[in-house]
């Protein structure tokens, strides 16, 4: 059965620069910027079971997927990857699009654009306009962010820093993801003081008018490698953890945790709680968070996994769907 499919969204507009937020650029403050300032929802109850969405799909390299994103309208599912032939420091991402039974259908190249933590796939029309990080800095990581129109089959060179979106003033790195069903994106941005978290309506992405965001908070502290995020309305949602089994020890559970944060507050809510997803699967690295909901109106939680042989690396997706 699919599992998946989506709403309409429109979007318009194009401005250069915003207003950033002082309190970000300044890296002040432990908590919410504002309080209350998003209306509080359901939050994904992460102790419940995870359902397989697929599991050892091919992508269009052999690297391991950084993320992942689903065009809600069109139907369609964007899986980063690490570019093959690439350093970690090049930033370089293959971007797969894929329907939602796995199979892949075409990618499109980003040549120096960052990590792949976290991305947004925004539907335009028949088409889709992916927001991700852009102008990778020395380590790897996109300093702006940039809307990508996807085009199959092709090659593109990052933007400027210049060129694209910094909506945080003083931030030196971003990523974000959307929330489709509440209409918000979440961006996580770097400054001197570490990771912070800002909550935009979707229409300041759609209009290119930032703003100030809905709330601005100091990422709390989670242990463990961070793999991924998300939102769905008022909790922010984390994946940690570390590819297993190494070699010559056991499979046992691995270290993989998810990790709600009410974002009006900026403090933990559930976890980190230990996801056995996938836990038969050779080789399991967690990468990437997802929001989506089905035709039914049933809101589900999407945690990714990078598994298979070294050389030939899959993609794994699972799905939870308890809301408390």
């Amino acid at each position: 059965m699919n599992p998946t499919s989506g709403f309409p969204l429109s979007r318009r507009g194009l401005i250069r620069t915003s207003a950033g937020a002082a309190l970000a650029a300044l890296g002040l403050g432990v908590g919410a910027q504002s309080a209350a300032a998003v209306t509080a929802t359901k939050r994904f109850d992460l102790t419940q079971p995870s359902h397989d969405l697929f599991r050892s799909k091919d992508t269009h390299g052999a690297r391991v997927q950084q993320s992942f994103a689903f065009d809600w309208e069109n139907k369609f599912l964007f899986v980063a990857t690490k570019r093959t032939g690439s350093t970690e420091a090049d930033g370089d991402l293959c971007i797969n699009k894929m329907d939602f039974d796995g199979n892949y259908l075409s990618y499109m190249h980003l040549n120096g654009f960052g990590h792949g933590v976290a991305f947004a796939a925004l539907p335009s029309g028949s088409d889709t306009e992916l927001w991700i990080e852009c102008a990778a800095n020395t380590g790897g990581y996109g300093t702006a962010l940039a809307p990508i129109r996807y085009t199959a089959d092709t090659t593109l060179g990052s933007p400027a820093a210049s060129a694209a979106y910094r909506p945080i003033s003083g931030a030196t790195e971003y990523t974000c993801s959307v929330d489709p069903v509440y209409r918000r994106m979440i961006v996580r941005y770097h400054t001197s003081s570490g990771k912070r978290i800002a909550v935009y309506p979707l229409s300041a992405f759609e209009t290119r008018d930032f703003g100030g965001p809905l709330v601005d908070f100091k990422q709390p502290t989670i242990p463990g490698t961070p793999q991924g995020y998300t939102l769905y309305g008022s909790y922010m949602y984390y994946l940690t953890g570390d590819a297993y089994p190494k070699p010559g020890t056991p499979v046992g559970d691995g270290n993989s945790y998810l990790t709600s944060i009410d974002i009006n507050t900026g403090t933990v809510e559930q976890g980190p709680v230990l996801t056995k997803a996938g836990s038969t699967l050779h080789f399991r690295e967690p990468e990437g968070l997802a929001i989506y909901r089905t035709d039914a109106g049933e809101a589900r939680l999407f945690l990714g996994f990078a598994t298979g042989e070294d050389g030939d690396r899959r993609s794994s997706i699972f799905y939870k769907n308890v809301l408390v």
